[in-house]
């Protein structure tokens, strides 16, 4: 039976302001919009009905899930779609109190099946940009290379990115980690550097510590997407909170993909006891079952956390962010004043 989380706790989680860092837009594309999708692409999916597809996302490992995540991501043709997709995130996302977010997103997944790459990335900059003009929602775009793939296929993508520069932020690593560590993507990550792009990359989640230490010293990034297998290395927990490099935790994500047995078992606690600069976001929420709110109050309730916990969470998301200074200027002091208005300091 699980854990139920007290209420006022649970409505201060879903109120407060929070950046959401770790988010593959593909990943948000619920089965509702991928039929209505396939209807107007005139596509035809292997499964009769929208609950016979929910009913697929059984998975027992990261592969597991990514077979059936390209297969959804199929039915993205059009710029319009690409803007629709992302749009729903972020009417989700402004119910859930994010003031900023930064997206992941997979050109690879689209270019291999013969999708323009500015199709792509034009779609999702307009739904960016409405973000943050209707729903006062900071947006930003990381472009990410599949790592099941070639270096030199993510070449090709990042030369595809040139003309495109102004309309993304960084460059990030994704898909199957174990068997592709970070350093077979030395040469991308130094030419994203010349460009001055920011660089984040998914390691330790299902791979060891030594695909951090890589992801740091060989990639140069600024931030760990999951990255709980750290604690395994005492040493690496020194550096990576001496450094302040932030990790990007998926609690019901690790739950779903069975890198944890259960909630109950997850080290997001532990780790902000160690002083890592930890936080909480949702992957893939469309197949992990939970947006960024619902992370946020079944972690809590499994892991008997508290308001303080909540308020670190929160700090550290906004100093996770790549948002100027001054944006996480602002967005601290808005978030001092959530909490002292509830008496909470």
């Amino acid at each position: 039976m699980s854990a139920v989380l007290d209420p006022q706790l649970s409505d201060l989680l879903c109120a407060m302001p929070k950046a959401e860092l770790h988010i593959h837009i593909e990943g948000s594309l619920e089965p509702e919009l991928i039929f209505a999708m396939a209807q107007r692409n005139g596509l035809s999916l292997p499964y009769p009905d929208v609950a016979a597809l929910r009913a697929a996302y059984a998975f027992s490992n990261l592969q597991s899930f990514l077979d059936i995540y390209y297969a959804g991501a199929s039915v993205l043709i059009t710029e319009q779609d690409f803007f629709d997709m992302a749009w729903a995130y972020f009417l989700r996302a402004k119910a859930d109190n994010v003031i900023h977010a930064e997206l992941f997103f997979d050109p690879q997944t689209h270019t291999e099946r013969g999708i323009a790459f500015e199709t792509v990335i034009n779609g999702l900059r307009r739904a960016c940009d409405r973000a943050r003009s209707e729903l006062r929602i900071r947006a930003e775009l990381i472009l990410c290379f599949l790592r099941h793939l070639s270096e030199d296929d993510a070449l090709a993508t990042l030369e595809q990115a040139r003309p495109h520069i102004g309309k993304f932020i960084g460059v990030g690593l994704d898909s199957s980690e174990l068997g592709h560590p970070p350093d077979k993507f030395s040469r991308v990550f130094a030419e994203a550097r010349h460009l001055d792009l920011r660089a984040v990359a998914h390691a330790g989640e299902e791979g060891p510590p030594a695909y951090i230490w890589s992801a740091l010293d060989v990639l140069k990034v600024e931030r760990i997407d999951h990255g709980v297998q750290c604690l395994q290395d005492p040493r690496l927990v020194e550096r990576l909170v001496r450094d302040r490099i932030p990790l990007t935790v998926c609690p019901l994500s690790n739950l779903k993909l069975c890198v944890f047995d259960s909630l109950a078992q997850h080290n997001i606690r532990a780790m902000l006891d160690a002083g890592l600069v930890a936080t909480i976001n949702s992957d893939d929420p469309a197949y992990f079952g939970g947006y960024i709110n619902q992370n946020f109050v079944e972690t809590f309730a499994a892991l008997t956390m508290n308001a303080s916990h909540a308020r670190q969470l929160a700090a550290n998301s906004i100093e996770a962010s790549f948002a100027s200074p001054a944006e996480k200027h602002s967005d601290h002091q808005r978030l001092a004043e959530f909490f002292s208005a509830r008496g909470l300091h």
